[in-house]
């Protein structure tokens, strides 16, 4: 296997930042690896994507279509897929997260995201979905069955049988047609305050940077926004999450209420039984525990579109095999 330093070098020297100065960012669940440089009063990234492990070419597809549409992607300077390397803009430290930290204000950053994802949906046609996989019944399943397979274990104690199993993703497999019932648009799929940043000398839903975009797939209009405002990293206040709800719909009047309603609540308790899931596997898997301490919000989450009425039998199912004091993290795994 190549050295990856060797990698770096001869790359950076190809593209004339060779003499660059290199500090690696925090990294994230994800094998990718950052490293600004800076050199001559410039900055730029270096994405570091072992092939065996990622693969770029859908980030710099999804990256050049997302400035297509008119959103703010960080532009792809340079590019060596095979060996799983990218010079891209560096948009800077303003990350929502970050920001928020320091009391930015929430009702600006959000309506901002809204408004880029907003933005996003109206330009986009079918034509432009050309080559972007689907988010068909098969990967949602896969990502519900997160939490029969590595939670519920984990919670209860035992492995979850497949009768079990094969009930719970029965359920869902009846519900995805009723999220399906609103448009499709150009799903990013990770779209919340960990990825967007505030980017200043912009105007208006271009201040908004994207990130983290690479598993983006056709589907439901309702995901990104339950994404943004269901965060399993952050509580949001309800006042705000009503507002930004009702923001979304105002750009879009001819949309059915009831059924964007249904679809939102069946995508978040799917995106959060996902969630729950992948933090738990986080741990017993990959020995990442930092993970553990959001499962209680995710639940919260999922509790909340429970109560749509049509999730009854997701809520019934969840009722008997996974009592509420089983909705936090595991025992085995807090010590």
């Amino acid at each position: 296997m190549p050295d990856r330093a060797l990698l770096f070098d001869a790359f950076l020297a190809a593209q004339g930042w060779g003499a660059a100065k290199r500090a690696a960012l925090p990294g994230d669940a994800s094998f990718r690896r950052y490293h600004r440089l800076s050199m001559d009063g410039r900055s730029a990234l270096l994405m570091d994507a072992p092939p065996e492990r990622e693969n770029v070419r859908p980030y710099v597809t999804i990256a050049r279509l997302l400035k297509r549409l008119g959103l703010s992607a960080p532009e792809i300077l340079a590019e060596d897929a095979a060996n799983g390397l990218l010079l891209i803009e560096d948009f800077g430290d303003d990350t929502y997260t970050a920001l928020l930290k320091r009391g930015h204000d929430e009702h600006t950053l959000y309506g901002l995201a809204v408004d880029a994802l907003t933005g996003l949906q109206r330009r986009f046609t079918p034509a432009d979905g050309k080559g972007v996989p689907p988010y068909d019944d098969q990967r949602l399943l896969a990502e519900a069955s997160l939490l029969t397979d590595w939670f519920l274990p984990a919670a209860a104690g035992k492995p979850t049988t497949e009768a079990l199993r094969g009930e719970y993703l029965s359920i869902w497999h009846e519900l995805f047609a009723a999220a399906r019932v609103v448009p499709d648009t150009l799903v990013l799929r990770d779209f919340h305050i960990d990825n967007l940043m505030l980017l200043k000398g912009r105007a208006d839903a271009a201040s908004c940077g994207v990130l983290d975009f690479q598993d983006a797939v056709i589907g439901p209009v309702s995901y990104d926004l339950v994404s943004l405002l269901e965060d399993a990293r952050r509580d949001i206040a309800p006042g705000l999450a009503a507002r930004m709800y009702a923001r979304y719909l105002d750009a879009f009047p001819k949309m059915n209420r009831a059924a964007f309603a249904a679809s939102y609540a069946i995508l978040g308790a799917q995106r959060s039984a996902k969630i729950i899931g992948i933090f738990t596997r986080l741990c017993v898997r990959d020995g990442k525990s930092a993970y553990l301490k959001h499962i209680p919000r995710a639940w919260r989450w999922l509790e909340g579109d429970l109560k749509n009425p049509a999730l009854a039998p997701m809520r019934d199912w969840i009722d008997r095999n996974v009592p509420p004091h089983l909705r936090t993290i595991p025992k085995s795994l807090a010590a």
